[in-house]
């Protein structure tokens, strides 16, 4: 591999990384004056599942581009038997924790097909 692929794919596993870390805690803050929105609407009743599901649809993006930066700096960076190792247990985790999410916010399976879309025969 040339020399100049690893500093350049640290730069990018970094930035990628950073963004992740960005969208998830924009969504968080997002998620709460969003809430306080609500709030003062006078909405309570929709306050938690609104507010539950805007965070974690941010939660479920920037899990995303964590394991992005991760298969960028394992792949291009650091390739041995060990870091391959970690970042199949990483992917398997997050992997577990984005279905979990998802089915917690839609009540589906990722494959499955959304309830709503079903009964009306889409």
């Amino acid at each position: 591999m040339p020399e100049y692929i690893k500093p350049v794919a640290e730069i990018l596993a970094g930035t990628v990384e950073s963004l992740g870390i960005l969208i998830v805690s924009v969504s968080a803050i997002f998620s709460i004056f969003y809430g306080l929105y609500l709030y003062k609407k006078g909405k309570p009743e929709d306050i938690f599942r609104t507010v539950r599901q805007r965070l974690g649809r941010g939660v479920l993006l920037g899990l995303e581009f964590l394991v992005a930066a991760d298969i960028i700096h394992t792949v291009a960076v650091e390739l041995t038997l060990r870091t391959l190792a970690v970042l199949a247990i990483i992917v398997l985790i997050r992997t577990f924790l984005s279905f979990t999410l998802e089915v917690e916010l839609t009540g589906n399976w990722p494959w499955q097909q959304n309830r709503d879309q079903s009964s009306i025969g889409l």
